[in-house]
Parts: structure tokens; C-alpha cells; sequence
């Protein structure tokens, strides 16, 4: 299979010489060729000669301070001692420290990845057609001058339907007038056989890695001898930790990567902080729903998804609230949750700490010591469960801007380290006692709150429900009530009172950077609608007791992300009021919720919904030959 896609691909040649032939003899000379001594001997001597005179000055010294002598008043032999320390330290700095240090600086260390300098000097880049022949007849002297400024780790890729970019020596870089031919004399070196990394971005063709340095980096990785997880640490280079990590994974699974982008991403931006391991990045389409009117602002929501017609169909239901006159979206309650689980030894020991804990006397006191964590983080409330012996506890606190998971978690260690002096049996079982609850459906999220709680409105015109809804009042009340209401109670659903508030709260969540996992919790929604103005026009509301977003940290971060926030106006903290940005992103996500609804619903109702999926969500191209 590799041999066809070489075949096929042309790629990139890199020819060799198997050993550093110098091109023009080397006049310049070195500083260690004035040394009447060889240098690791002329080395030894001025090690010993710097210590013997620091050891010497040092122990006179002491000797004078001993005897109240004045440290100026220097003797004969001191003198010659001192020339002789600077001496000593001018030659270990010029002819060992400075190539120590660069030695530490510039190339990493191991035996691993110390690559062959002699070989990498000399690296031609030729396409096999420039060696083979030319279009004009006419002779160009091409013999070899001296390179001092080789170019190295060549490489050379195509992207999309970009031209081939070449990236080649001094030779190469002359120009070739019509009429010419190349002496092809270098063909009499002996090439050696490039490592391929095969990557296929669309029409790309593939990427070669020429450097042999990567290819025993690569061989140790495979073998496990250097963990994949410490390329990033031990090459400096993110970029090219990916490609090698990439490589090897190939070589252990047998599985290639090919459609997998490597390309066209700053890995340095998600170090630390996003993904671990990086070996590329999936691409997903981002469309705009909107304008969506909002408390008299308008908004193009950003909606990153692979499903058909959810973007269609929000941007419908936008549609239809616009021509309404807007929706209205008020913010409710904003707290993020964090509950410990804690164990006694006995129960009464644990009721005594709710008590504790529960008492308004000692919130103020339990509120200094949380807030110290962070200079936004402050503490709103602490509910207490207890169950036999363990007492979980609930705590709230406002985040400004961030999602804020690690503040609250943060304040709450706070805590608890304080309350071990009063309470020094408390045993601590978990930081996360589940009772947050974070990332599952729970009834404490739905009937208290986590993160921001919403509710969202607006009144949609009879007119515009018949003639951009297709459908008409009372089929969506009705629709409502025997679907989202009667339907999720009958299913037995948790915070599920709706059509699919889920599907427009992740592709948000992943076009600006939130927590995708968080969805769970943060697609808790009740629809409601009614007929108003004696039946003629529609009320919807969405309530959203837990919508968990931030505008700050974790991947609101990264580039792409950042430009979506940017198109919502909530890019980054708000520098007027703390957590307004994130506030008004959970307004415009209770808002997009509402048009999804909307549309959804009247096509249930209109029984369009195949109709649309068929048109919307099937494809007619053949996308096996481009998946394989």
C-alpha cells in the first residue's frame, strides 16, 4: 500500500553522502590550534591551576581575618594567585563554558535524539523530473560551491490545492532560463531512503520527515524506551513532538492517519492546559444561526456540528423570533457547586459538622477563608447531606468570567483544611462527593441550579407561525404538552422537558471553547407553550436551571474558539463588571435553545421533519473512496 502511494505521489527525494565529503578545504583556523598542548590536556591544567589558586587564596584569606590582618594588604604570591584565578576563569569560559552552555541550549539531551552533525551539513533537496531531464537543450554548469549556510531539515508538502512549496539549497535556488539543461553530476552520491510520514489532508500529497535525528526518536518511542508523553519536554518543539508522536502510533497499530490534519494548528496553545498526546485535530464545520434578536441585541450565534439542518433549522427559528420583535432572556441565579464527601466515625459526628456548617454565625468566617482562594471566587451558600456517617457538602460560590470548576474547588480545599481543626476525625473520602453534580443528570441541578439558571422568552406572532413555521397554534401547544411534557414524564426523564436542547447547547459549547462534557447538566430545559391574545399567538419559554459556561480559561483559549466568543461580543473577562461576559453567553445560549425549540416543534408539528432530514442531512456524494 505504500509502495502505490509513492508511486503515485512522487515524493520528495533526499539524497545523502554517507559520509561529509568538504566541499572547499576548510582554511579557517580554530582558537585550540595555538594550544602547544592538545585541548582536553590544556583543559586539565587550568582545572587544576583554578582550584589550586581558589583553595590557596581562600586559606590565606582566613589566615589574615584570623589574625585581624586588612584583606588589601596583598603579598607577592597573592598577586601572581589572583592573575592567575583570572586567567584560569577567562580560558575555562572561552574555550569550555560557552560551548557547554550552547551544547545545553541549543540540541536536547540523550543519546537517543543526538543526531549525526556530519551528515546533516550537506542535505540536497531534488525532485527526481529536475534530475532526469529539461524542457531546452542548452548546458548549465552546475559543479557544487562551497554551502556555508545549508539549509537543513528540509521538507516539502503540498496543502489543499496549494503548489508544492520547495524549500531547497543554494544550488537549487539559482534560476534556470529557458534554453538550459543541469549537469546532473550529483546523481553520483548515494541516497538513502527518506522516513515517510504519511498524511493526507484532502488533496495533500504526502509528507516526508528527512531528518534521521526524528527517525531514531521515532524507534525509541515504538520500542518504549522514551515515553511519548515527555516529547514535548525533551525536543522544545510541540510541532514536531506531534508529527513523531504521530509516526510512531502509526508504526504500533498499523492503522494510518492519513486523514487526520497535522498541519495548520499551534500545538503550543493546548500544551498543558487542553490535550495531552496530541497527534492532530478533528475538523468540524462551524455555521451561524441569526441574527438572533435578544433583549434588543442582535446576535450571530456561532454552531459547530456534523448534523444536518440543526443550524438550518435554528437559524429558522432566529428567523421567526426576529420577526416578533426579539426574545427576552433573564439570568436567574449564578453559582458554580463543588460538594466534598467527608466521613466520622459515628454519625452524631457528622451532624455536628451540618450543624456547624449550617449555622449563619460561622458563614462569614468559612467565607474568609474560601475567598482567599481567588480574588473572583466568593462563597454564596453550603448545603449539607448527610447519609449515615458521610456528610457531603454543597458549596456555591460565584466565579466571575470562568467556568469555574478549579476556583470553587480551590475554596473548598480552603475549607476543609480549616475545618480539620475543629473537626480533626474528619476524614476526607473526595474533593467530589457527586452531590455537585457535575457531568451527570441530577435532581439537585434541576430543582437547585449549577452554573448559570436562564429563562428565556418570547411571544411569536400567529401571521409568523403560519407562514414561516408552516404550522399553526394550537398543533405546537398541543405538540408541547403531549411530547415535551407528557412524553419525558412518561419516559421517566431528568431535566429532558423538551425537544432537544442538547443539540444546540454542545454545538456552541465546542465553537467557543466550553466543556462539551458538560451538556449533561447544562441541557436540563423545560419547553412551555401557550396560546395568548385570545389564541391568535404563541408564548414559548425555555427554563435552564444549570447552563455551565465561562469566557475565560480552558479552551475559550485557543484561536478558533476565540474568534467565535469574539463574534458573540463575550471574548475574554469583562472589563467593566466581573461575570458579565459569561452571563451573557448563557443568555444567548438560552436564547438559541428557544429558536431551536421553536423550529423543531413546528416541524413535528407540519410533518416535515423527514422531508427536511432527507433533503438536509443526506448526502449524494460517494464518501467511501475519500473516508478509506
Amino acid at each position: 500500500m505504500e509502495a502505490s502511494r509513492r508511486s503515485a505521489v512522487k515524493p520528495v527525494i533526499v539524497l545523502k553522502p554517507s559520509k561529509r565529503v568538504p566541499l572547499v578545504e576548510d582554511t579557517t583556523g580554530k582558537a585550540s590550534d595555538a594550544l602547544p598542548l592538545p585541548l582536553y590536556l590544556t583543559n586539565a591544567v587550568f582545572f587544576t591551576l583554578f582550584f589550586s589558586v581558589v583553595y590557596f587564596l581562600l586559606s590565606r584569606w582566613r589566615e589574615k581575618i584570623r589574625a585581624s590582618i586588612p584583606l588589601h594588604a596583598v603579598t607577592f604570591p597573592e598577586i601572581v594567585a589572583v592573575f592567575a584565578l583570572v586567567a584560569s576563569l577567562i580560558y575555562l569560559l572561552g574555550f569550555f563554558g560557552i560551548d557547554f552552555v550552547q551544547s545545553l541550549i541549543m540540541r536536547p539531551s540523550g543519546d537517543v535524539w543526538s543526531g549525526e552533525d556530519d551528515e546533516e551539513g550537506n542535505e540536497v533537496l531534488l525532485r527526481e523530473e529536475d534530475a532526469r531531464t529539461v524542457p531546452c537543450g542548452q548546458a548549465l554548469d552546475c559543479s557544487v560551491p562551497s554551502l556555508p549556510h545549508m539549509v537543513r531539515n528540509v521538507t516539502a508538502q503540498r496543502l489543499f490545492d496549494e503548489k508544492p512549496v520547495r524549500v531547497t539549497t543554494e544550488e537549487d535556488a539559482r534560476k534556470v532560463s529557458c534554453g538550459q539543461a543541469i549537469d546532473c553530476s550529483l546523481r553520483s552520491l548515494p541516497p538513502r531512503p527518506p522516513i515517510v510520514t504519511s498524511q493526507k489532508l484532502f488533496h495533500e500529497k504526502t509528507v516526508i520527515v528527512t531528518t534521521e535525528e526524528d527517525e531514531e526518536i521515532i524507534k525509541s518511542v515504538v520500542a518504549g524506551t522514551l515515553p511519548s508523553y515527555s516529547l514535548e519536554t525533551k525536543l522544545g518543539d510541540c510541532k514536531r513532538a506531534a508529527a513523531i508522536r504521530r509516526e510512531a502510533l502509526q508504526r504500533l497499530t498499523g492503522r494510518s492517519l492519513s486523514g487526520l490534519p497535522l498541519d495548520g494548528f499551534d500545538y503550543e496553545s493546548i500544551l498543558g492546559q487542553c490535550c495531552e498526546m496530541p497527534v492532530g485535530y478533528v475538523q468540524i464545520p462551524v455555521g451561524i444561526a441569526g441574527p438572533l434578536l435578544l433583549n434588543g441585541r442582535e446576535y450571530s450565534v456561532p454552531m459547530a456540528t456534523t448534523e444536518g439542518c440543526l443550524v438550518a433549522s435554528t437559524n429558522r427559528g432566529c428567523k421567526a423570533i426576529h420577526l416578533s420583535g426579539g426574545a427576552a432572556s433573564i439570568l436567574l441565579k449564578d453559582g458554580m457547586t463543588r460538594a466534598p464527601v467527608v466521613r466520622f466515625s459515628t454519625a452524631k459526628r457528622a451532624a455536628e459538622l451540618k450543624f456547624y456548617l449550617e449555622d449563619l454565625e460561622n458563614f462569614d468566617t468559612l467565607a474568609v477563608v474560601f475567598n482567599r482562594s481567588s480574588r473572583f471566587g466568593r462563597l454564596q451558600s453550603i448545603k449539607c447531606a448527610i447519609a449515615g456517617k458521610n456528610l457531603y457538602l454543597r458549596f456555591t460560590c460565584s466565579t466571575g468570567d470562568a467556568m469555574g470548576m478549579n476556583m470553587v474547588s480551590k475554596g473548598v480545599q480552603n475549607v476543609l483544611d480549616f475545618l480539620q481543626t475543629d473537626f480533626p476525625d474528619m476524614d476526607v473520602i473526595g474533593i467530589s462527593g457527586n452531590f455537585c453534580s457535575d457531568k451527570k443528570p441530577a435532581a439537585v441541578n434541576w430543582i437547585e441550579g449549577r452554573g448559570k439558571s436562564v429563562v428565556c422568552e418570547a411571544i411569536i406572532e400567529g401571521d409568523v407561525v403560519r407562514k414561516v413555521l408552516k404550522t399553526c397554534v394550537e398543533s405546537l401547544v398541543e405538540l408541547n404538552m403531549l411530547k415535551n411534557l407528557t412524553g419525558s414524564a412518561m419516559a421517566g426523564a431528568l431535566g429532558g422537558f423538551n425537544a432537544h436542547a442538547s443539540n444546540i447547547v454542545t454545538a456552541i459549547y465546542i465553537a467557543t471553547g466550553q466543556d462539551p462534557a458538560q451538556n449533561v447538566e447544562s441541557s436540563h430545559c423545560i419547553t412551555m407553550m401557550e396560546a395568548v391574545n385570545d389564541g391568535k399567538d404563541l408564548h414559548i419559554s425555555v427554563t435552564m436551571p444549570s447552563v455551565e459556561v465561562g469566557t475565560v480559561g480552558g479552551g475559550t483559549q485557543l484561536a478558533s474558539q476565540s474568534a467565535c466568543l469574539n463574534l458573540l461580543g463575550v471574548k475574554g473577562a469583562s472589563k467593566e463588571v466581573a461575570g458579565a461576559n459569561s452571563r451573557m453567553l448563557a443568555t444567548i445560549v438560552a436564547g438559541a435553545v428557544l429558536a431551536g425549540e421553536l423550529s423543531l416543534m413546528s416541524a413535528l408539528a407540519a410533518g416535515q421533519l423527514v422531508k427536511s432530514h432527507m433533503k438536509y442531512n443526506r448526502s449524494s456524494k460517494d464518501v467511501s473512496n475519500l473516508s478509506s
